[in-house]
């Protein structure tokens, strides 16, 4: 895996970048719910269908 800073900003923060991963590419920023144990913890699964198709 490996991460890729692509712009930041100066007067904030702020950032945007690329993870790189044995499954493809992820363009940061992302909302990324993380599942252990076959689980996601606080988030609906309505909510993940939601945010799945709205991508």
């Amino acid at each position: 895996m490996s991460f890729t800073l692509i712009h930041s900003d100066s007067s904030s923060k702020a950032r945007a970048g690329l993870i790189k991963t044995d499954h493809g590419q992820i363009e940061t920023p992302i909302f990324m719910p993380v599942g252990t144990s076959a689980t996601v913890k606080g988030v609906h699964q309505h909510e993940l269908e939601s945010m799945s198709r709205h991508k």
